[in-house]
């Protein structure tokens, strides 16, 4: 599982094959970690390693016996939380890790994984992000259009940059540098993100016509954005496509991500 509080500026990872700190068991040194997380903590069934809820994918027992994504944890019953990619749900499904892990997490062996949950999960992951970016538009907490991005940028009010994937490169990099100048940060990396989504995808999903790029002006928005975001990108994981605009996470580098987004139908208490 990848360090998310590294790529939000957070804490560093420390470097591969690093040992615990002497006189700190491994025990000792996963409790550490576990306290450093804000919030409700719970454990990946697949890689045993802890992490904030709303970083995880809940799945949950169907009242038919299939499994099905719960990604707003909303759904009744047991449940069991994975933060793999979508390959390494793929694997662990075709090796039968995923359906011994789910067993103990479910307390029987009464249920059905089906060929396309990593499909469900994917859409259900999307779903949940466009949705958020939604919502924060209707709240008013976003904007589109180059010029009031840019003007917002300059001034320092910009808090998250996202772009269409099929943005000019043009386009990314001027609000990009608007952004460095507002906040004071020129000579850096920091640019904006563009979405593995194009713009007729991001305007359904905002209700607005042409969006193209995305700027969020409130803290506590973008961070809501950012972990919607977040479990989606790192679920479909690292696949680097051609897009015109360069990439990034929020503040700091990041590659371009794609994956599918078959279309399907989930009842509403596992979206």
């Amino acid at each position: 599982m990848r360090n998310r509080d590294n790529e939000r500026g957070g804490v560093k990872p420390a470097p591969a094959g690093a040992q615990a700190p002497r006189g700190r068991s491994p025990r000792e040194s996963a409790k550490a970690a576990r306290e450093s997380i804000d919030g409700p903590v719970r454990r990946c069934i697949l890689s045993g390693e802890h992490d904030a809820r709303p970083h995880l994918i809940r799945l949950a027992l169907a009242p038919d016996g299939r499994v099905l994504p719960d990604v707003r944890a909303k759904a009744p019953g047991r449940g069991g939380w994975i933060g793999v990619t979508r390959a390494e749900l793929e694997t662990a499904i075709a090796k039968g890790r995923l359906k011994g892990a789910l067993a103990r997490a479910f307390k029987t062996g009464e249920f059905v994984i089906s060929d396309d949950l990593p499909a469900l999960i994917t859409t259900a992951l999307e779903r949940n992000a466009l949705d958020r970016l939604g919502l924060e538009s209707r709240s008013g907490m976003l904007l589109t259009g180059s010029d009031k991005i840019a003007t917002a940028a300059r001034s320092g009010q910009l808090h998250a940059l996202y772009h269409a994937s099929d943005a000019s490169d043009d386009g990314c990099r001027k609000l990009a540098q608007a952004w460095r100048v507002g906040s004071g940060r020129e000579g850096s990396d920091l640019k904006g993100l563009a979405l593995p989504a194009t713009r007729p995808i991001l305007s359904l999903a905002l209700g607005r016509e042409n969006v193209v790029h995305i700027g969020l002006t409130d803290r506590n928005a973008a961070k809501r954005v950012s972990e919607a975001l977040d479990r989606w990108l790192h679920f479909i994981g690292p696949d680097p496509v051609a897009t015109p605009c360069e990439t990034a996470s929020q503040g700091a580098s990041a590659s371009d991500i794609t994956g599918d987004r078959t279309a399907v139908t989930v009842h509403e208490d596992f979206e």
